[in-house]
Protein backbone atom coordinates (compact mmCIF):
# COMPACT_ATOMS: atom_id res chain seq x y z
CA UNK A 1 0.00 0.00 0.00
CA UNK A 2 2.34 7.35 -1.93
CA UNK A 3 5.26 4.30 -1.43
CA UNK A 4 8.34 3.45 -3.45
CA UNK A 5 10.96 0.76 -3.16
CA UNK A 6 12.62 2.24 -0.06
CA UNK A 7 9.32 3.76 1.01
CA UNK A 8 7.66 0.35 0.61
CA UNK A 9 9.94 -0.93 3.33
CA UNK A 10 9.31 2.15 5.48
CA UNK A 11 5.52 1.99 4.99
CA UNK A 12 5.51 -1.73 5.74
CA UNK A 13 7.53 -1.08 8.91
CA UNK A 14 5.12 1.63 10.09
CA UNK A 15 2.09 -0.43 9.03
CA UNK A 16 3.34 -3.40 11.02
CA UNK A 17 3.80 -1.11 14.01
CA UNK A 18 0.21 0.12 13.72
CA UNK A 19 -1.53 -3.25 13.49
CA UNK A 20 -1.14 -5.69 16.38
CA UNK A 21 0.11 -9.10 15.22
CA UNK A 22 -2.30 -12.01 15.19
CA UNK A 23 -2.37 -14.60 17.96
CA UNK A 24 -0.29 -17.74 17.37
CA UNK A 25 -1.79 -21.06 18.40
CA UNK A 26 0.48 -24.03 19.17
CA UNK A 27 -0.53 -27.69 19.31
CA UNK A 28 0.99 -30.43 21.41
CA UNK A 29 2.95 -33.05 19.52
CA UNK A 30 1.19 -35.88 21.44
CA UNK A 31 -2.09 -37.24 20.08
CA UNK A 32 -4.96 -37.77 22.55
CA UNK A 33 -6.78 -41.10 22.67
CA UNK A 34 -9.64 -41.44 20.16
CA UNK A 35 -12.27 -41.09 22.87
CA UNK A 36 -10.81 -37.72 23.89
CA UNK A 37 -10.44 -36.30 20.40
CA UNK A 38 -12.47 -33.21 19.62
CA UNK A 39 -14.12 -32.61 16.25
CA UNK A 40 -11.85 -31.08 13.65
CA UNK A 41 -12.04 -27.26 13.72
CA UNK A 42 -13.84 -25.59 10.82
CA UNK A 43 -11.57 -24.53 7.94
CA UNK A 44 -10.33 -20.94 8.05
CA UNK A 45 -12.31 -18.37 6.06
CA UNK A 46 -11.35 -18.24 2.39
CA UNK A 47 -10.42 -15.16 0.43
CA UNK A 48 -12.82 -15.78 -2.47
CA UNK A 49 -10.72 -13.75 -4.88
CA UNK A 50 -7.66 -15.85 -3.97
CA UNK A 51 -9.70 -19.00 -4.62
CA UNK A 52 -10.84 -17.86 -8.06
CA UNK A 53 -7.56 -16.19 -9.12
CA UNK A 54 -4.62 -17.93 -7.48
CA UNK A 55 -1.79 -15.58 -6.49
CA UNK A 56 -3.85 -12.39 -6.35
CA UNK A 57 -4.09 -10.56 -3.04
CA UNK A 58 -6.99 -8.36 -1.99
CA UNK A 59 -6.39 -5.94 0.91
CA UNK A 60 -7.34 -2.41 1.93
CA UNK A 61 -8.81 -0.28 4.66
CA UNK A 62 -11.75 1.93 5.64
CA UNK A 63 -11.33 5.17 7.60
CA UNK A 64 -13.43 7.98 9.02
CA UNK A 65 -12.58 10.96 11.22
CA UNK A 66 -13.62 14.16 12.98
CA UNK A 67 -11.51 17.33 13.35
CA UNK A 68 -12.02 20.64 15.15
CA UNK A 69 -10.10 23.91 15.33
CA UNK A 70 -11.19 27.04 17.16
CA UNK A 71 -9.50 29.19 14.50
CA UNK A 72 -10.82 27.72 11.29
CA UNK A 73 -11.55 29.88 8.27
CA UNK A 74 -15.22 29.19 7.70
CA UNK A 75 -15.59 25.49 7.01
CA UNK A 76 -11.85 24.97 6.45
CA UNK A 77 -8.96 24.20 8.79
CA UNK A 78 -6.24 26.23 7.10
CA UNK A 79 -3.20 24.42 5.76
CA UNK A 80 -4.50 20.88 6.18
CA UNK A 81 -5.23 18.00 3.82
CA UNK A 82 -7.37 15.01 4.85
CA UNK A 83 -8.44 16.80 8.04
CA UNK A 84 -9.28 20.04 6.20
CA UNK A 85 -12.99 20.29 7.09
CA UNK A 86 -13.89 22.02 10.33
CA UNK A 87 -16.27 20.42 12.84
CA UNK A 88 -17.19 17.63 10.41
CA UNK A 89 -17.45 13.88 10.53
CA UNK A 90 -15.69 12.78 7.35
CA UNK A 91 -15.89 9.69 5.18
CA UNK A 92 -12.17 9.69 4.53
CA UNK A 93 -11.48 6.57 2.55
CA UNK A 94 -12.43 3.14 1.41
CA UNK A 95 -9.30 1.69 -0.20
CA UNK A 96 -9.37 -1.52 -2.23
CA UNK A 97 -5.91 -2.85 -3.11
CA UNK A 98 -5.43 -5.66 -5.64
CA UNK A 99 -1.92 -7.04 -6.00
CA UNK A 100 -0.30 -9.80 -8.09
CA UNK A 101 3.33 -10.15 -6.94
CA UNK A 102 6.15 -10.92 -9.37
CA UNK A 103 8.84 -13.53 -8.75
CA UNK A 104 12.27 -11.82 -8.51
CA UNK A 105 14.09 -15.08 -9.28
CA UNK A 106 12.77 -15.47 -12.85
CA UNK A 107 11.24 -13.66 -15.79
CA UNK A 108 7.87 -12.77 -14.36
CA UNK A 109 5.26 -10.04 -14.21
CA UNK A 110 2.86 -8.60 -11.68
CA UNK A 111 0.67 -5.59 -11.08
CA UNK A 112 -0.49 -3.40 -8.24
CA UNK A 113 -3.54 -1.15 -8.12
CA UNK A 114 -5.48 0.77 -5.48
CA UNK A 115 -8.95 2.24 -5.79
CA UNK A 116 -9.50 5.05 -3.26
CA UNK A 117 -13.05 6.28 -2.66
CA UNK A 118 -13.96 9.03 -0.19
CA UNK A 119 -13.13 12.59 0.76
CA UNK A 120 -9.37 11.91 0.85
CA UNK A 121 -9.37 11.21 -2.89
CA UNK A 122 -10.49 14.78 -3.67
CA UNK A 123 -7.13 16.32 -2.74
CA UNK A 124 -4.62 13.83 -4.19
CA UNK A 125 -5.97 13.56 -7.75
CA UNK A 126 -3.64 14.01 -10.72
CA UNK A 127 -4.23 16.24 -13.73
CA UNK A 128 -5.58 14.41 -16.77
CA UNK A 129 -7.45 11.65 -14.91
CA UNK A 130 -10.96 11.90 -13.51
CA UNK A 131 -13.05 9.27 -11.73
CA UNK A 132 -15.19 11.94 -10.08
CA UNK A 133 -14.58 14.34 -7.23
CA UNK A 134 -14.28 11.63 -4.55
CA UNK A 135 -12.53 8.73 -6.28
CA UNK A 136 -9.03 8.06 -7.57
CA UNK A 137 -6.51 5.37 -8.57
CA UNK A 138 -3.31 6.53 -6.82
CA UNK A 139 -1.62 3.20 -7.67
CA UNK A 140 -1.96 1.50 -11.05
CA UNK A 141 1.17 -0.09 -12.49
CA UNK A 142 2.50 -3.24 -14.10
CA UNK A 143 5.87 -4.71 -13.04
CA UNK A 144 8.13 -6.68 -15.39
CA UNK A 145 10.97 -8.51 -13.65
CA UNK A 146 14.28 -9.57 -15.20
CA UNK A 147 16.26 -12.00 -13.01
CA UNK A 148 19.78 -11.02 -11.94
CA UNK A 149 22.71 -12.82 -10.35
CA UNK A 150 21.92 -11.28 -6.97
CA UNK A 151 18.51 -12.97 -6.96
CA UNK A 152 16.72 -9.65 -6.37
CA UNK A 153 15.90 -9.01 -10.02
CA UNK A 154 15.66 -5.82 -12.08
CA UNK A 155 12.13 -4.40 -12.11
CA UNK A 156 10.49 -2.21 -14.75
CA UNK A 157 7.31 -0.54 -13.49
CA UNK A 158 4.96 1.22 -15.90
CA UNK A 159 1.92 3.23 -14.82
CA UNK A 160 0.92 5.58 -12.02
CA UNK A 161 3.34 5.05 -9.13
CA UNK A 162 3.56 6.69 -5.68
CA UNK A 163 6.39 9.17 -5.19
CA UNK A 164 9.88 8.29 -4.00
CA UNK A 165 9.85 11.22 -1.59
CA UNK A 166 9.23 11.41 2.13
CA UNK A 167 8.21 9.11 4.97
CA UNK A 168 4.47 9.70 4.90
CA UNK A 169 2.25 8.10 2.28
CA UNK A 170 -1.22 8.63 0.81
CA UNK A 171 -2.64 5.82 2.95
CA UNK A 172 -2.84 7.35 6.42
CA UNK A 173 -3.12 3.94 8.12
CA UNK A 174 0.58 3.37 7.26
CA UNK A 175 1.76 6.67 8.77
CA UNK A 176 2.87 7.32 12.36
CA UNK A 177 0.36 10.19 12.76
CA UNK A 178 -3.21 10.58 11.62
CA UNK A 179 -2.89 13.98 9.91
CA UNK A 180 -0.41 14.49 7.09
CA UNK A 181 2.60 16.68 7.87
CA UNK A 182 3.56 19.87 6.05
CA UNK A 183 6.36 18.19 4.10
CA UNK A 184 3.95 15.65 2.61
CA UNK A 185 1.47 18.37 1.66
CA UNK A 186 3.74 21.14 0.39
CA UNK A 187 7.18 19.96 -0.74
CA UNK A 188 6.53 16.50 -2.22
CA UNK A 189 4.51 15.14 -5.11
CA UNK A 190 1.92 12.44 -4.46
CA UNK A 191 2.34 10.30 -7.58
CA UNK A 192 4.06 10.16 -10.96
CA UNK A 193 2.92 8.46 -14.18
CA UNK A 194 5.68 6.93 -16.26
CA UNK A 195 8.48 4.35 -16.08
CA UNK A 196 10.46 3.27 -13.01
CA UNK A 197 13.56 1.06 -13.15
CA UNK A 198 14.42 -0.48 -9.78
CA UNK A 199 16.84 -2.98 -8.31
CA UNK A 200 18.33 -4.10 -5.01
CA UNK A 201 22.06 -4.69 -5.42
CA UNK A 202 22.50 -6.40 -2.04
CA UNK A 203 21.32 -6.05 1.56
CA UNK A 204 22.96 -2.64 1.79
CA UNK A 205 22.07 -0.70 -1.38
CA UNK A 206 19.05 -0.31 -3.67
CA UNK A 207 18.29 2.11 -6.51
CA UNK A 208 15.21 3.54 -8.25
CA UNK A 209 15.22 5.74 -11.38
CA UNK A 210 12.08 7.26 -12.89
CA UNK A 211 10.93 9.15 -15.98
CA UNK A 212 7.45 10.61 -15.42
CA UNK A 213 4.99 13.01 -17.04
CA UNK A 214 5.44 15.39 -14.11
CA UNK A 215 4.42 15.90 -10.50
CA UNK A 216 0.86 14.61 -10.08
CA UNK A 217 0.17 14.51 -13.80
CA UNK A 218 -1.38 11.57 -15.64
CA UNK A 219 -1.56 13.62 -18.85
CA UNK A 220 1.59 15.72 -19.23
CA UNK A 221 0.94 19.46 -18.94
CA UNK A 222 3.93 20.31 -21.16
CA UNK A 223 6.13 18.47 -23.69
CA UNK A 224 9.07 17.71 -21.36
CA UNK A 225 9.40 14.74 -19.03
CA UNK A 226 10.57 14.90 -15.39
CA UNK A 227 13.23 12.78 -13.68
CA UNK A 228 13.40 11.42 -10.14
CA UNK A 229 15.80 8.99 -8.51
CA UNK A 230 16.52 7.46 -5.14
CA UNK A 231 19.43 5.61 -3.56
CA UNK A 232 18.69 3.56 -0.44
CA UNK A 233 21.48 2.72 2.00
CA UNK A 234 21.07 0.13 4.79
CA UNK A 235 24.23 -0.11 6.91
CA UNK A 236 22.53 -2.47 9.38
CA UNK A 237 19.12 -3.89 10.22
CA UNK A 238 18.31 -0.92 12.49
CA UNK A 239 19.28 1.95 10.16
CA UNK A 240 18.38 3.24 6.70
CA UNK A 241 19.11 6.35 4.65
CA UNK A 242 17.24 7.34 1.49
CA UNK A 243 18.54 10.11 -0.80
CA UNK A 244 16.20 11.46 -3.49
CA UNK A 245 16.87 13.90 -6.33
CA UNK A 246 14.45 15.36 -8.90
CA UNK A 247 14.48 17.63 -11.97
CA UNK A 248 11.91 18.70 -14.55
CA UNK A 249 9.56 21.34 -15.90
CA UNK A 250 6.31 21.20 -13.89
CA UNK A 251 4.26 24.27 -14.94
CA UNK A 252 1.52 24.03 -17.61
CA UNK A 253 2.72 24.83 -21.12
CA UNK A 254 6.21 25.78 -19.92
CA UNK A 255 9.21 23.63 -20.88
CA UNK A 256 11.96 25.93 -19.63
CA UNK A 257 11.12 26.62 -15.96
CA UNK A 258 12.61 23.60 -14.21
CA UNK A 259 11.94 22.48 -10.66
CA UNK A 260 14.82 20.62 -9.01
CA UNK A 261 15.97 19.61 -5.58
CA UNK A 262 16.90 16.80 -3.23
CA UNK A 263 15.79 15.08 -0.04
CA UNK A 264 17.30 12.90 2.67
CA UNK A 265 15.38 10.57 5.00
CA UNK A 266 17.14 8.83 7.90
CA UNK A 267 15.51 6.06 9.98
CA UNK A 268 16.85 4.46 13.15
CA UNK A 269 15.28 1.84 15.41
CA UNK A 270 15.98 2.30 19.13
CA UNK A 271 14.43 -0.50 21.18
CA UNK A 272 10.70 0.16 21.44
CA UNK A 273 11.20 3.53 19.75
CA UNK A 274 11.85 4.51 16.13
CA UNK A 275 13.15 7.86 14.86
CA UNK A 276 12.96 9.46 11.41
CA UNK A 277 14.53 12.73 10.25
CA UNK A 278 13.68 14.19 6.85
CA UNK A 279 15.23 17.21 5.13
CA UNK A 280 14.14 18.78 1.81
CA UNK A 281 15.50 21.51 -0.46
CA UNK A 282 13.94 22.68 -3.72
CA UNK A 283 13.94 25.49 -6.24
CA UNK A 284 11.96 26.46 -9.33
CA UNK A 285 13.14 28.76 -12.08
CA UNK A 286 11.29 32.04 -12.59
CA UNK A 287 7.98 31.69 -14.44
CA UNK A 288 4.52 33.23 -14.62
CA UNK A 289 2.95 30.66 -12.28
CA UNK A 290 5.01 31.78 -9.26
CA UNK A 291 3.80 34.50 -6.85
CA UNK A 292 6.75 36.61 -8.03
CA UNK A 293 7.35 35.64 -11.68
CA UNK A 294 10.55 37.67 -11.92
CA UNK A 295 12.75 35.54 -9.65
CA UNK A 296 13.55 31.92 -8.90
CA UNK A 297 11.65 30.41 -5.98
CA UNK A 298 13.35 28.43 -3.22
CA UNK A 299 12.13 26.39 -0.27
CA UNK A 300 13.49 24.04 2.37
CA UNK A 301 11.95 21.90 5.09
CA UNK A 302 12.94 19.78 8.08
CA UNK A 303 10.86 17.23 9.95
CA UNK A 304 11.24 14.60 12.64
CA UNK A 305 9.13 11.71 13.95
CA UNK A 306 9.44 9.58 17.08
CA UNK A 307 7.26 6.53 17.74
CA UNK A 308 7.17 4.52 20.94
CA UNK A 309 5.25 1.36 21.86
CA UNK A 310 3.82 2.12 25.28
CA UNK A 311 2.15 -1.31 25.40
CA UNK A 312 1.27 -3.94 22.82
CA UNK A 313 -2.03 -2.13 22.29
CA UNK A 314 -1.00 1.54 22.57
CA UNK A 315 1.61 3.48 20.63
CA UNK A 316 2.60 7.13 20.78
CA UNK A 317 3.73 9.10 17.72
CA UNK A 318 5.25 12.59 17.88
CA UNK A 319 6.01 14.77 14.84
CA UNK A 320 7.51 18.21 14.40
CA UNK A 321 8.06 19.96 11.06
CA UNK A 322 9.17 23.32 9.68
CA UNK A 323 8.89 24.72 6.15
CA UNK A 324 10.62 27.87 4.87
CA UNK A 325 8.68 28.73 1.72
CA UNK A 326 10.55 31.98 1.21
CA UNK A 327 8.87 32.89 -2.11
CA UNK A 328 5.40 31.40 -1.57
CA UNK A 329 5.90 28.87 -4.37
CA UNK A 330 4.72 25.82 -2.40
CA UNK A 331 2.03 27.12 -0.02
CA UNK A 332 0.20 29.89 -1.89
CA UNK A 333 -2.75 27.80 -3.11
CA UNK A 334 -5.84 29.36 -1.53
CA UNK A 335 -7.97 26.43 -2.67
CA UNK A 336 -9.20 23.20 -1.06
CA UNK A 337 -6.01 23.15 0.99
CA UNK A 338 -3.21 25.59 1.56
CA UNK A 339 -2.73 29.06 2.95
CA UNK A 340 -3.98 32.40 1.61
CA UNK A 341 -2.12 33.71 -1.45
CA UNK A 342 1.28 34.96 -0.30
CA UNK A 343 4.77 35.82 -1.55
CA UNK A 344 6.54 33.92 1.21
CA UNK A 345 6.09 32.51 4.69
CA UNK A 346 7.58 30.22 7.32
CA UNK A 347 5.32 27.68 8.98
CA UNK A 348 5.44 24.52 11.03
CA UNK A 349 3.54 22.18 13.30
CA UNK A 350 3.81 19.86 16.29
CA UNK A 351 1.61 16.76 16.49
CA UNK A 352 0.96 14.05 19.07
CA UNK A 353 -1.05 10.95 18.13
CA UNK A 354 -2.11 7.91 20.13
CA UNK A 355 -2.45 4.72 18.10
CA UNK A 356 -4.80 2.44 20.01
CA UNK A 357 -4.91 -1.15 18.71
CA UNK A 358 -7.21 -2.76 21.28
CA UNK A 359 -9.63 -4.05 18.62
CA UNK A 360 -8.49 -6.69 16.11
CA UNK A 361 -7.62 -5.21 12.67
CA UNK A 362 -8.63 -1.72 13.81
CA UNK A 363 -6.81 1.38 15.05
CA UNK A 364 -8.29 4.35 16.94
CA UNK A 365 -6.24 7.56 16.66
CA UNK A 366 -6.91 10.60 18.87
CA UNK A 367 -4.63 13.48 17.91
CA UNK A 368 -3.61 16.93 19.16
CA UNK A 369 -1.87 19.35 16.77
CA UNK A 370 -0.41 22.86 16.94
CA UNK A 371 0.27 24.93 13.80
CA UNK A 372 2.09 28.25 13.49
CA UNK A 373 2.83 30.54 10.52
CA UNK A 374 4.41 33.93 9.99
CA UNK A 375 1.16 34.80 8.19
CA UNK A 376 -1.94 35.70 10.20
CA UNK A 377 -3.67 32.85 8.39
CA UNK A 378 -5.71 31.37 11.23
CA UNK A 379 -8.69 33.71 11.49
CA UNK A 380 -6.37 36.69 11.91
CA UNK A 381 -3.96 34.86 14.23
CA UNK A 382 -0.57 33.26 13.57
CA UNK A 383 -1.30 29.95 15.26
CA UNK A 384 -4.01 27.41 15.89
CA UNK A 385 -4.66 24.31 18.00
CA UNK A 386 -6.77 21.48 16.64
CA UNK A 387 -7.99 18.09 17.84
CA UNK A 388 -9.02 15.08 15.79
CA UNK A 389 -10.20 11.52 16.15
CA UNK A 390 -9.81 8.94 13.40
CA UNK A 391 -10.88 5.29 13.24
CA UNK A 392 -9.67 2.83 10.62
CA UNK A 393 -10.21 -0.85 9.86
CA UNK A 394 -7.63 -2.82 7.88
CA UNK A 395 -8.51 -5.94 5.97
Amino acid sequence: MRVHGGRLAQAALVGAWLVAPGMLFAQSGASPPDSAKKPDPPPPPVNHLETALAGFKLTGYAAGSYAYSGRSSGDTIVGRLYDRLQNRFMLNALAVVLDKPYDPAKFSAGFHTELLVGQDATVIQSGGFNLGSQADLPHLYVTLNVPTASGNGLQFKVGRIPTLMGLEVIETVANPNWSEGNQFIYVENFTGTGLSVETKFNNYVDLQLRVINGWDQVSDNNSHKSLMGRVGLYPDALTSLGIVGYWGAEEPGNNSANRYGFEGLLWRKLGKAAVWVQGDYGTEQANAALPDPTQNAKWWALGGWVTYDVTAAVGLALRGDYVNDENGARSSFNGLVGFPANTGQKFGSGTATLNIKAWPSAVVRPELRYDRSTLAAFRGKKDQVSVALAVAYLY
